[in-house]
């Protein structure tokens, strides 16, 4: 009996499709893979998004006989790397940032303009001025971006107030994590002493200073940060830096720090969805953000599960809790073991042991990934003991609790991270802005140099990932590549040369290595078949060309699943 004519059509049209689906292979001069198996290729054949087969135009000429592939030269003279991952940024703080003029001690380049660094107390000063007087919009304060006392001098309120007068100004700490205004600008505000004097620990209100769970009492002040349009501009800012240094994949690691966090994730999903070029974003709840709402942990979990339920294929909140240990290192708020600072200030603890075991085993128990903020080698100690506590309240195994900064450790907590499974996120900008700082009167030149001791991690093992932290270094996965390798600071001098990453270590930490911290190495962070299509597109090896052109490698563009987009 012959089959029914419908069943011949659907059968036939299901042959063309397959026929005809739509086969690309991109060709380059190079491919690194990150795949011990086959390192090198100089081609890629890409389908439905994903990697179909990695080799040579040669080996893959069957298939692209066989699928009719459209093989696309656009890359030929290129190097192709899997996409770049950040796995710590806040998209949320560039978007607030970029809307601000930058005046650091760094030099800045971003999607509004150059900032040339300001070094001295007289140079930020004037600079400052200069900036001031631009400032044209009278319903907000002037802010400025940027400000760190070790470069800039003490800046207090009465300063602003005597520099300013009734022009309302207020300048970011260099850490995000401090602002400081002058009458004019509090007073715009409607910041009042009594704001100020509720706070336990984060204000001065003689100085104008708000710092840590202390900004808790000005965010929600600042609403006009949040305008539609402000805000949306600043968020398409902070994907423009994610496409020109080819990150195709970023883990927001403090979603809910501004304590809006559905209003957060909503204003993420537009932006992406309205991307030309496409990138993933993985979403991180908070610790503080659940405190400063007076939420418990059996709370918090019920809560990102129902935010779970928001996710779609770019924007995501995974099974990731961040657990906050330290105050900030650009502040000198992290905390240090014996001796500590030299000059005898004290750092600042976030959250307490407690409510840290309560919040960790919560979602340790839930079968959430734990990623924990910690600065100084005293908070190291502290997230390697709650990582003994939570393997021995409940083992697990393939945990990969993660370390996020990683500042300062010493050799034998180096050796417990690598006994306990534990991972790092690491920033190695720190070692090039800060470290000739902290050498002086704070740590000293022995153990200043030594911060973000990633050659000791790699030695041992421990699973490592670069983050940028943006906007506390450059979105730029080659600059971060460049300061674990060169471990240049920024005077330009080689320090803590015993601490240098290998290369390919590196390329690692912002490829599969990350992918890795990020629980997705399934999926991307790799190029081999199977893997969603994310490359990197460059204009010179990573692996080969002088250390001192590293980070400077022209980005051409990225592929995200399967597309082309060049740089403009």
């Amino acid at each position: 009996m012959r089959p029914p004519k419908i069943i011949v059509a659907l059968l036939l049209l299901s042959v063309t499709f397959q026929i005809h689906a739509e086969t690309v292979v991109y060709t380059a001069k190079l491919i690194r893979t990150m795949e011990p198996a086959l390192p090198e290729a100089t081609a890629v054949a890409v389908e439905d998004g994903k990697i179909l087969a990695v080799g040579s135009l040669e080996n893959l000429s069957s298939l692209i006989a066989t699928r009719g592939a459209q093989i696309d030269r656009q890359f030929e003279d290129s190097v192709i790397t899997p996409g770049f991952i950040d796995p710590h940024v806040h998209p949320t703080l560039p978007a607030v940032l970029t809307q601000f003029p930058f005046l650091a001690p760094d030099d800045w380049y971003l999607p509004t303009g150059d900032f040339p660094s300001a070094t001295t107390p007289e140079g930020y000063r004037s600079a400052l001025q200069n900036l001031v007087y631009k400032h044209d919009d009278a319903s907000v304060p002037f802010v400025a971006f940027g400000y760190h006392p070790l470069w800039h001098g003490e800046v207090w309120r009465e300063d602003l107030n005597d520099w300013f007068g009734d022009t309302p100004v207020m300048i970011w700490h260099r850490s995000f994590h401090e602002l400081i205004g002058n009458d004019a600008a509090w007073n715009l505000l409607g910041v009042t002493q009594d704001d100020a004097d509720a706070i336990h620990e984060g204000a001065n209100w003689e100085r104008g200073h708000f710092y840590e769970l202390g900004l808790r009492a000005v965010f929600p002040r600042m609403g006009f940060l949040f305008e539609p349009k402000r805000y949306m501009a600043g968020m398409q800012n902070f994907l423009a830096m994610m496409h020109e240094s080819g990150v195709t994949t970023a883990a927001d690691m403090g979603t809910g720090i501004f304590g809006n966090p559905v209003g957060e994730i909503q204003a993420v999903k537009a932006a992406v969805a309205s991307d030309p070029v496409g990138v993933r974003i993985l979403l991180t709840p908070i610790i503080t953000d659940f405190m400063t709402r007076g939420k418990n942990a059996d709370e918090a979990l019920a809560e990102v599960r129902r935010w779970q339920g928001m996710n779609d294929e770019h924007v995501s909140v995974g099974n990731h809790f961040k657990l906050m240990i330290d105050g900030a290192i650009f502040s000198g708020l992290s905390q240090m073991g014996s001796p500590g600072y030299l000059d005898g200030h004290t750092g600042v603890w976030m959250v307490d042991v407690p409510t840290l075991e309560a919040f960790a085993k919560t979602f340790w128990d839930a079968g959430f990934q734990i990623h924990a903020h910690s600065n100084g080698d005293a908070a190291t100690a502290r997230f390697i003991d709650l990582l003994d506590y939570l393997l021995r309240e409940s083992p697990r195994a393939d945990h990969r609790m993660t370390l996020e900064h990683f500042a300062y450790s010493t050799e034998d907590q180096n050796r417990k991270l690598a006994a306990l499974g534990a991972a790092v996120s690491a920033n190695p900008y720190y070692h090039y802005i800060l470290s000739e700082m902290y050498s002086g009167d704070w740590l000293g030149p022995d153990r200043g140099p030594q911060m973000v001791r990633l050659g000791s991690l790699e030695s041992k093992g421990v699973p490592v990932g670069l983050h940028s932290d943006s906007p506390m270094a450059p979105l730029s996965p080659l600059t971060l590549m460049w300061t674990a390798v060169a471990r240049e600071n920024i005077s330009g001098d080689k320090t803590g040369q015993g601490e240098v990453m290998s290369r390919y270590g590196a390329l690692k930490a912002i490829t599969i290595d990350a992918a890795w911290i990020l629980g997705l190495e399934d999926s991307i962070g790799s190029i081999r078949a199977g893997k969603a299509a994310d490359f990197t597109v460059l204009s010179a090896d990573p692996m080969t060309v002088p250390l001192k052109t590293l980070r400077s490698i022209d980005v051409i563009g990225t592929v995200f699943a399967g597309t082309a987009h060049r740089n403009q």
